[in-house]
C-alpha cells in the first residue's frame, strides 16, 4: 500500500501540556479554552465556518510514538481492541474531538471545552452537524454500559 503523508494546517493550543492532564474527551474538558492557529494561506478556507457552534478538529497525536491491537483502559475493567477504542496509540495515531467554536478572528479560531495536548498539530477542521451524526441509528458499544446519555 502506498504511503500516505498529510501537511498540518495549524496548531492546536491549549492549557494542557501532557497526555496525562489531558482530559479523556471534550465532554470532560470543564469548559478549557483553547486556541488554534491556522496557517496563513488556508484563513479564506475558513469563510462561513462561524455560522456553526460546533467543530470538528482532526488532528495528528504527535506525542504517540507505539501502539497495541489490545489495550487495557483506565475507564473500563475489559481489554478492548484498538479500533474499538479512542485511544491515542494506533496505528495511525490520528485524533479527533467536538468543541465549541467561540469565535474566529483572521486565522485563529477560540474555542471551549479542548481535550487535546498543547502543540498538537491540526490536520483539518470539519463543521459538527448533529441531525446527520445521529440519523443512522448508532449505537456506543461496549461504551454504552457507563454512558450517562448526555
Amino acid at each position: 500500500m502506498d504511503l500516505i503523508q498529510y501537511k498540518p494546517v495549524g496548531i492546536i493550543h491549549s492549557p494542557f501540556k501532557t497526555p496525562q492532564e489531558t482530559p479523556l474527551q471534550s465532554k470532560l474538558s470543564k469548559g478549557a479554552k483553547g486556541e488554534i492557529i491556522l496557517q496563513p494561506q488556508y484563513e479564506e478556507g475558513l469563510s462561513d465556518l462561524n455560522k456553526f457552534s460546533h467543530i470538528i478538529l482532526f488532528y495528528h497525536f504527535h506525542l504517540s510514538k507505539t501502539y497495541k491491537l489490545i489495550v487495557e483502559l483506565s475507564h473500563s475493567n475489559s481489554s478492548h481492541g484498538i479500533f474499538a477504542t479512542r485511544s491515542p496509540n494506533r496505528p495511525n495515531p490520528i485524533g479527533f474531538s467536538v468543541v465549541h467554536l467561540d469565535c474566529i478572528n483572521g486565522s485563529r479560531l477560540y474555542v471551549t471545552n479542548i481535550d487535546v495536548v498543547d502543540g498538537t498539530p491540526l490536520l483539518d477542521i470539519k463543521p459538527f452537524i448533529p441531525p446527520i451524526e445521529r440519523q443512522y441509528g448508532t449505537t456506543l458499544g461496549w461504551l454504552a454500559e457507563g454512558f450517562d446519555g448526555e
